[in-house]
């Protein structure tokens, strides 16, 4: 497994993933609409998103941020692991590599919006204090870089 920054030749795979993903959580497969378009969404505003790729070039998981404007914060946003693949560390992985980016930009804290109901969210909810992260009010965790 590798990962790279975002590659528009994956955009369809990691659309695919992110679907994938959600019905394997029994939640609706609906596609978030930055998806479509992560050079304009991400990229053009200077903020990152990345993909874990199998062996196969398969797109396994996926990862972005976005800046908050004035602030040295920055919320995560879409870190999707195909179902199979998770446990093995393709996460964790594409989280580190996010909030690397995030302090090289002088970055200094980072946030996450977690989804309601919470037990439909609960893989979220464990993961994120698992790698430091704090809840601080319904739905919203944040960590210290």
């Amino acid at each position: 497994m590798r990962i790279i920054e975002y590659d528009e030749k994956y955009r369809d795979d990691m659309i695919f993933m992110v679907l994938q993903a959600k019905d394997a959580l029994g939640r609706r497969p609906r596609l978030n609409e930055d998806l479509l378009d992560i050079p304009s969404n991400y990229l053009a505003r200077g903020d990152g998103f990345w993909l874990a790729l199998d062996g196969d070039e398969r797109v396994i998981g996926c990862v972005g941020y976005s800046k908050l404007p004035d602030r040295a914060e920055a919320f995560v946003h879409r870190l999707y692991v195909k179902a199979e693949k998770k446990r093995q560390g393709v996460g964790s992985m594409l989280l580190q590599t996010a909030e690397e980016s995030m302090r090289r930009r002088g970055i200094t804290l980072s946030h996450v919006h977690l989804g309601e109901p919470r037990e439909q969210w609960y893989e979220a909810y464990a993961f994120y204090p698992k790698h430091g992260y704090r809840e601080y009010a319904p739905r919203y965790m944040k960590k210290e870089l």
